[in-house]
């Protein structure tokens, strides 16, 4: 496809258009053949999903509505599929002349039929399970893109793979991977102008971010986008880095310095401009990083960069010199708005630190950024300067500081959606206070987390203090328009349509239908397991199909113990599936898991007192606060005589590699191991009663 000028929107449009049109044929033949022209004039064929965000505006908008305020109460289950995974299911399902292409924990990647969920083929991209090590957040995948008769996938070791959408036959493999720091994948690619554009995780062991584009074609590499510069002894890759390197002091660089680009991206066909979101930095405290201070870019910025090249065109960075994890990863929309009366091009992000943001994306200025949530570690943003005014104390490099939000974010990546013909954004939001207290002891360790902050003074999270709510939020007047409480925090991603609804699912299992305009609940269906996901819809025959992807995990679900478990059942991964009359039902739950008795509390306090440091340092972000399992890992409370048995087999010689259970005997020896134990059962013995979730 030809590059698109700048003659404004409604002509980019129509040439869009005219292009699709005159190539309709051509691209109607075989599955997944889409292409630019394709994905822009994709309100020209709205019963299809062809890219991560339905358009490049990312809006997860749909002009279907043959499901409606009238009839959302008669949804029912037209099919699902069961994916046999039991880790977090995050992905945006792609659909394409009928066909569904979704993702699975560890990168898997089925082909369904999207009328009846038959499967047609799946792909294992073997990763090795050891890996799941270096998965801050669970081994998640966000979902594929599609192009010319490919499929796209990221792994989470780090390699991007290139699919037959036919057979699921591996076309190619290219390692995104650089030196040996333990990168990984959990994002969705998008293609634009026929190259791949992917980023990569990692920041918490101590990566250096970039985002590279590949050739759709073969898998070579075009250009690489690093966030943060490397050694200014050496020559920078790129001239923006130089005036980066200004902004950051000390040797940054040995320990990586962060700036991720693990998953928001959306693109301007008109003013063909490609815009990402990156991460916080590596280590999260500043003091540490960067101990002279300094903003640190790219960190926790909004960059607007040329497709072609990877040159970037302007930046704007919401939390300058980051030390609280508030990445910028969040979803990008692209929009355009009347401010003050003028009709203007934007971009708008609700980001972990709790501001919303509206930006002109032609040029990143700030037209607007107000709280959508409760912000206690700045007071506002300065419209002079586009900074945040930092509260008193809210850095915490001396003394241990509370603020909200904490580094799950007032939103985390869970996507919002924007509803122009409402004008109202909708956002998962969440309220948790943080804990971040300086770790006296730090030493720098790319194959541990790499925080700077000592988790050991938190024992346990009480679900009463943290909520999660669906918001509709009033962009121009930057104000919330209706809220719909939710049991807690780390619910799903959005969809609106022109039925007038709003669906999302929840954390404590339930799939909901809202009015896009007052935000009454109108319908709802129990999923049996949590939804993180979100949601998207399509046409085959004549028939609008709903679909969600369901799965309990991610960060917050691991991490956060007993705030964070919310079903006693077990977690199946499923593809869900709904139109009108639909009438298929899921298989009641297996509810026969007993809980062993655990061994006898004897160990010393002192011994126990070890083994709560060493668990909330090496354990605690995977199996849950104070050993309470949000409901994703089992819980290690409960568990049996051989887990016992076999404890040190496990933790020190990786008798459970592959599950995911790597060996620890590079940072613990066998009395920590056994302290650790010890913990364990002392917290079994004190029979800790989970959370359960609240209607």
């Amino acid at each position: 496809m030809s590059k698109i000028t700048r003659p404004g929107v409604r002509l980019a449009a129509l040439a869009a258009l005219c292009l699709w049109s005159a190539t309709a044929t051509a691209t109607a033949e075989g599955p997944a053949a889409v292409d630019g022209a394709r994905i822009i004039g994709a309100d020209s064929e709205p019963g299809n999903w062809m890219s991560h965000g339905r358009t490049y505006s990312e809006q997860r908008f749909s002009p279907l509505k043959a499901v409606n305020t009238e009839n959302v109460k008669q949804l029912g289950l037209a099919w699902h599929y069961e994916t046999g995974g039991v880790r977090g299911h995050h992905a945006t399902p792609i659909v394409v002349d009928g066909v569904m292409y979704v993702t699975q924990p560890w990168s898997m990647v089925d082909a369904l039929d999207a009328k009846t969920g038959k499967p047609l083929w799946s792909f294992d991209p073997e990763v090795p399970r050891a890996w799941g090590k270096f998965a801050c957040c669970d081994v998640v995948n966000r979902g594929v893109a599609v192009w010319q008769g490919k499929v796209f996938v990221g792994t989470l070791d780090g390699r991007l793979v290139a699919l037959d959408a036919s057979t699921g036959e591996k076309l190619w493999d290219v390692d995104t991977k650089e030196g040996p720091w333990p990168y990984t994948i959990t994002g969705a690619p998008r293609v634009v102008k026929g190259k791949v554009i992917i980023g990569n995780g990692g920041a918490e062991y101590g990566v250096r971010g970039y985002v590279t584009a590949y050739d759709a074609d073969t898998g070579k590499q075009a250009w690489r986008f690093y966030t943060v510069p490397g050694d200014p002894s050496k020559p920078f890759e790129h001239p923006e880095l130089a005036e980066a390197a200004k902004t950051w002091t000390g040797e940054w660089w040995t320990m990586g310095g962060g700036g991720t680009i693990w998953d928001s991206m959306a693109y301007d066909p008109d003013l063909d401009l490609l815009y990402v979101g990156t991460g916080n930095g590596a280590p999260w405290a500043r003091h540490i990083r960067s101990p002279e201070g300094g903003d640190n870019l790219y960190l926790s910025s909004i960059l607007a960069l040329d497709p072609d090249t990877g040159r970037l065109k302007w930046h704007y960075q919401v939390t300058p010199g980051d030390t609280w994890d508030y990445t910028a990863t969040q979803h990008l929309i692209l929009a355009e708005l009347a401010i003050d009366g003028t009709p203007r091009k934007v971009i708008m992000q609700a980001p972990k630190n709790g501001f919303f943001y509206v930006l002109d994306r032609e040029t990143g200025e700030l037209i607007s950024a107000k709280p959508y949530v409760t912000v206690t570690w700045a007071s506002g943003i300065d419209m002079e300067t586009g900074r945040p005014i930092e509260t008193p104390g809210a850095r915490w490099a001396d003394e241990p500081a509370v603020v909200m939000p904490s580094p799950i974010g007032g939103h985390n990546w869970q996507p919002m959606s924007f509803d122009p013909e409402t004008g109202l954004v909708y956002i998962p939001t969440q309220e948790i206070p943080g804990l971040y207290a300086p770790d006296k002891k730090f030493a720098y360790n790319r194959k541990q987390w790499n925080t700077g902050t000592d988790n050991s003074p938190i024992a346990d999270i009480d679900p009463d203090i943290v909520s999660g709510a669906l918001i509709a939020w009033d962009p121009v007047k930057q104000q919330e328009a209706w809220r719909a409480k939710l049991w807690g925090p780390w619910n799903g991603g959005v969809l609106s349509t022109a039925g007038g609804l709003v669906f999302q699912g929840t954390s404590d299992g339930k799939f909901i239908a809202y009015d896009a305009r007052t935000g009454e609940r109108l319908w709802y269906t129990p999923a049996q397991t949590g939804i993180q996901a979100a949601p998207i819809t399509y046409e085959i025959d004549g028939v609008q199909y709903v679909t969600v992807v369901a799965g309990y995990g991610g960060a917050y679900a691991l991490a956060y113990g007993r705030a964070a478990h919310t079903m006693d059942m077990p977690n199946i991964g499923r593809v869900l599936t709904f139109r009108i009359g639909g009438t298929d039902t899921l298989p009641p739950p297996d509810l026969s898991a007993a809980f062993p008795e655990p061994p006898a509390n004897t160990a010393p306090e002192e011994m126990v007192a070890k083994g709560s440091a060493l668990y909330a340092q090496y354990c605690m972000v995977c199996h849950g606060i104070g050993a309470v399992s949000g409901g994703v890992l089992p819980d290690l409370r409960h568990s049996g005589p051989v887990i016992h048995e076999a404890w040190k087999d496990i933790v020190l010689g990786g008798m459970l590699k592959d599950n995911g259970m790597v060996a620890f005997d590079d940072v613990l020896d066998e009395a920590g191991a056994d302290a650790i134990h010890a913990y364990v059962i002392q917290r079994a013995n004190e029979g800790v009663v989970p959370g359960t979730p609240k209607e």
